[in-house]
């Protein structure tokens, strides 16, 4: 089971928004430099559901090889279609990939049977770990702790979620009725980065969060002071993290603006992001370096 910070990592694109495979060899060594835990590939703030599935395809088959088994690597395969879910599901496992995180089916608001009886088909027909991505603000439902426990006690590769929810209750409430209850591994991630330490703190197991891609060493330098009880330094972290929040703020929808703050960051990569996301505002950039000069 993977513990710590897992960075959903941004998806960089070149002027003609083709996949720039050089600046993201870059990024990814600069996460791993970091001190990530993991990787998530193909995330919100990857722009997956602007992506075609050839291109999902090309960037999985390369962030495995370049990683090659250094961190675990974890894949969005979600969409609203099951076939299409559980067909990216097996070609990022037979590639490599070490586990597959499905958002909740988005456009109609589906029942929790509904969600339980989506998982369970992709489930059935996937050999790969399965992390339940809940992201209500985006996918218009939000998955209860009980359909969450039925899923992962009815079938084992289910291993894990990512609430991706402003507040840390429901994200308590997975910790305590599902995650104990089982009898076996399963983690719980925060979605958000200022809920690090409040998921680590009520039992879970970390964070998927953007700001990671910014300061990757900043998180894992957090994490490795939480296990070590230097409390201390875990008060003086999460004021730099909490002070970062303010980046998602910037832009609508915020990866452009984490996009950006990580150019910013000293990467100097193209900050182009799919259609119909346009360019940041000269006054949407500087609000990211005054936030970023906070931070140092």
């Amino acid at each position: 089971m993977i513990k710590g910070i897992i960075t959903p990592t941004i998806t960089v694109f070149d002027q003609d928004q083709k996949i720039d495979f050089e600046a993201t060899e870059e990024h990814i060594e600069n996460l791993i430099k970091g001190g990530v835990n993991g990787i998530l590939f193909l995330g919100s703030i990857g722009e997956f559901f602007a992506m075609t599935s050839a291109e999902k395809k090309k960037l999985i088959s390369f962030a495995v090889k370049t990683v090659n088994k250094r961190v675990p690597v974890l894949v969005g395969t979600g969409g609203t279609a099951a076939e299409d879910v559980i067909e990216l599901s097996n070609f990022a496992g037979a590639e490599g990939a070490d586990g597959a995180a499905v958002i909740t089916p988005y456009f109609f608001q589906f029942n929790q049977q509904t969600l339980y009886n989506y998982y369970s088909h992709i489930a059935q027909n996937v050999d790969l770990d399965l992390y339940i991505y809940n992201f209500p603000a985006r996918s218009g439902v939000n998955i209860s702790p009980e359909t969450v426990l039925e899923l992962a006690r009815d079938y084992d590769n289910i291993v894990g979620i990512k609430d991706t929810m402003d507040t840390i209750s429901h994200t308590r409430e997975l910790i305590q009725r599902v995650k104990i209850p089982l009898k076996r591994d399963f983690a719980v991630y925060s979605g958000f980065d200022e809920y690090f330490l409040p998921n680590l703190l009520n039992g879970g197991d970390g964070l998927i969060g953007g700001l990671s891609n910014v300061a990757p060493g900043l998180f894992a330098d957090f994490y490795s002071a939480y296990q070590k009880e230097d409390f201390n330094k875990v008060k003086e972290l999460v004021n730099k993290i909490n002070l970062m929040m303010d980046i998602y703020g910037v832009s609508d929808p915020f990866f452009p603006a984490i996009k950006k703050a990580v150019s910013i960051s000293g990467s100097n990569l193209n900050a182009v992001c799919k259609e119909p996301v346009g360019l940041l505002t000269d006054k949407q950039i500087n609000n990211i370096k005054k936030i970023l000069e906070k931070v140092k």
